[in-house]
């Protein structure tokens, strides 16, 4: 018999902003559903980030505050991060007083931090995953309520010194059990059979101008026999790079949804270097080359890079040195021989955590049991 409303023991889920913070906890949340049906997820997030759009179709309940980051470089408009504050606390009050939390769930980003220490002054137990190497300023600041942090990367440990922390992974949707062929996700984008090699092109949801201008440059100048592309240039772009694309060969595309099919078909990616992205390619077993956002709070997306350069699955590729020319010679050393690629594959499946959704529910519901 399923559990009732009454039964149901609600856990709140705090963060968003961006993709990377939000996309995490909705892993967790389905994982701890599959896990206890008694779990009831309560998202709660900012109505100026992603979330606005993206939790009124995933089928959870949820709360958008009038949240708001500090703004360093416009501090005279921090009164709105004050405000919304005051208004936030209110309402978490009122909803705790409808039905109070067993847990919080913290995902990263500004929207989460208020959350996590309106249930740590009332001693709510508070987890937290913490997605990049070096973890925001939020993460840092709420870990002293955390009583367990879970870390995307081992390398953001020493940031958590004293506290309980555990090496999960990043919270993604695992490759299937029974994984596509390379030459059937190949065949869905059309793509010929005779070529050897296919190099995946991503920068997230909007695209990176910086990527698809050298790539563009890379086409112009003519691609190396027998490789081809997909290229997805993000939401906007498309437009602007079209008249590339090239029938068995070029795939130029807004976006993929889902892009497991392009992972299946890739034997080399070229991204930015997001903690989801980094979990994905490991889980896929597929060598990058990371281009890391260098406008990205504290250089994160460098230091995941840089986490994967030296565990051997990819190489970091600075925007300031990036270059049409640049790129083509750092593609073709590693499409050269099969051995550099295959070393590269092997060491991103030694870094994947497929589970990781999972063990955080695993290790959640054990707390709400105690």
């Amino acid at each position: 018999m399923p559990a009732t409303t009454g039964d149901r023991r609600r856990v709140w889920f705090a963060g968003g902003g961006t993709g990377g913070h939000l996309y995490p906890g909705l892993a967790i949340a389905r994982a701890l559903v599959r896990l206890d049906p008694a779990i009831e997820p309560f998202f709660i997030g900012a109505r100026r980030g992603i979330e606005r759009t993206v939790l009124p179709t995933q089928g959870f309940a949820f709360e958008l505050l009038d949240l708001h980051p500090l703004y360093r470089r416009r501090p005279w408009e921090n009164w709105k991060t004050v405000r919304g504050a005051v208004l936030a606390w209110r309402r978490l009050t009122a909803l705790a007083g409808e039905r109070p939390p067993v847990a919080v769930v913290g995902t990263g980003g500004y929207a989460m931090g208020l959350a996590v220490a309106w249930a740590g002054r009332r001693g709510v137990p508070v987890v937290q995953q913490v997605a990049d190497v070096v973890p925001g300023l939020t993460a840092r600041w709420a870990a002293r309520w955390s009583r367990e942090l879970y870390l995307g990367f081992p390398e953001a440990a020493p940031h958590f010194r004293g506290k309980a922390t555990f090496v999960t992974g990043n919270p993604i949707e695992p490759p299937p059990a029974a994984r596509e062929s390379a030459a059937d996700a190949r065949r869905r984008f059309g793509l010929s059979t005779e070529l050897g090699r296919i190099v995946l092109v991503f920068g997230g949801s909007q695209g990176a101008r910086a990527i698809n201008e050298a790539v563009a440059g890379w086409v112009r100048s003519g691609l190396p026999a027998g490789v081809g592309l997909i290229w997805a240039t993000g939401a906007g772009q498309e437009v602007q790079y079209r008249d590339l694309a090239s029938d068995g060969r070029i795939v130029v595309t807004p976006y993929l949804s889902p892009i497991s099919h392009a992972y299946a078909a890739a034997d080399l990616a070229i991204t930015r270097a997001g903690a989801i992205t980094c979990a994905e390619l490991s889980a896929w077993g597929l060598p990058a080359i990371m281009i890391p956002l260098p406008t990205a709070a504290a250089d994160h997306q460098t230091t995941n890079a840089r986490a994967l350069e030296d565990a051997g699955s990819a190489i970091c590729f600075p925007q300031q040195t990036l270059t049409s020319r640049a790129l083509a010679d750092t593609v073709d050393k590693l499409l050269a021989g099969e051995e550099r690629l295959k070393a590269m594959r092997i060491a991103a499946l030694r870094r994947a955590r497929p589970d990781s959704a999972l063990e955080i529910a695993e290790r959640v519901r054990t707390l709400i049991a105690n």
